[in-house]
């Protein structure tokens, strides 16, 4: 009995950034952990999606021929040239010089294409319209910020073009920097995916949110908030969050700052504390979003 192919219908931007060393993918499907199979990144090296009716080996494979210095056309054409079902795969390339290449097979159910800019390619299949992957374009490109914050832009745009014409289900991302991850150990700078969700892409939104403010250094040095000018407010949503027990004051005192400091190292924001008298605005944001959904 033959088995059948399980089909990942998917749309997805990979992309680089050479100025700051980013590699990475973003991805959203109507298929489960899309996280799993799709996207794939390796600092200084590249990143690829493979989709459609993926050959998931184009993957790894292909990132160990674009670490041989082969380029992402280079690449392509090694990884279709034997494969027989190349018409009905689909891949996005970009290489350790920000070249990109990318192939939709002619037998890849409809809509199925990609656009291709400068350093990144946005592609998907069975997808509401060419306008997906065409926001997806516009939004990367007109993005402030870091990579990651250009490839959720991306995906966003996608989804709200339409998306999956089949549906939502999960969604992710990666990007890579050399020693970017977790202690410098690893080139992880963001990893993150939602396997099953019915909005997975404000899920994956939501959880960066956190990922941000716990393990990236990357504040706007002007986004700081005076404690002082804040302390009621910090007094209202640390009692709600059960931190603090005192009256709400408006008067930073001792109580207070202590309190601040137990949730921020309960909740792993050490990384973000302060000894000057202010906290960051993102923070600070936090905190109070966090209280009013008490």
């Amino acid at each position: 009995m033959r088995r059948m192919k399980k089909y990942l219908r998917t749309f997805s931007i990979v992309a680089a950034d050479l100025e700051k060393g980013d590699w990475g993918v973003a991805v959203a499907s109507k298929f489960i952990a899309v996280g799993a199979l799709v996207p794939w990144a390796k600092a200084k090296v590249g990143a690829i999606a493979t989709q459609a009716w993926a050959n998931i080996s184009y993957g790894p494979r292909g990132l160990e021929l674009l670490s041989r210095g082969l380029t992402a056309k280079e690449v392509l054409d090694k990884l279709i040239s034997n494969d027989e079902m190349k018409e009905h795969r689909q891949v996005g390339i970009v290489d350790w010089g920000g070249n990109v290449a990318a192939w939709t097979g002619s037998e890849c159910f409809e809509w199925a294409g990609h656009v291709i800019g400068e350093n990144y390619v946005a592609l998907g299949n069975i997808l509401a319209g060419p306008e997906v992957v065409e926001s997806m374009a516009r939004a990367f490109e007109t993005t402030k910020g870091e990579l990651v914050d250009k490839l959720l832009a991306a995906l966003e745009a996608g989804d709200k073009a339409g998306g999956d014409r089949r549906g939502k289900q999960s969604a992710a991302i990666i990007v890579v920097r050399e020693a970017g991850g977790y202690g410098g150990y690893t080139d992880r700078y963001v990893d993150l995916r939602v396997d099953d969700h019915p909005e997975p892409i404000k899920e994956l939104k939501r959880i960066f949110r956190i990922w941000d403010l716990t393990l990236l250094s990357r504040e706007d040095p002007s986004d700081i908030i005076k404690l002082e000018d804040v302390a009621d407010k910090i007094q209202e949503a640390l009692r709600k969050l059960g931190y603090y027990r005192g009256e709400v004051t408006g008067k930073l005192d001792q109580e207070t700052l202590e309190a601040l400091k137990n949730w921020m190292l309960i909740n792993n924001f050490e990384n973000k504390m302060r000894d000057d008298g202010y906290i960051w605005g993102s923070i600070y944001r936090y905190l109070i979003d966090l209280a009013e959904k008490k």
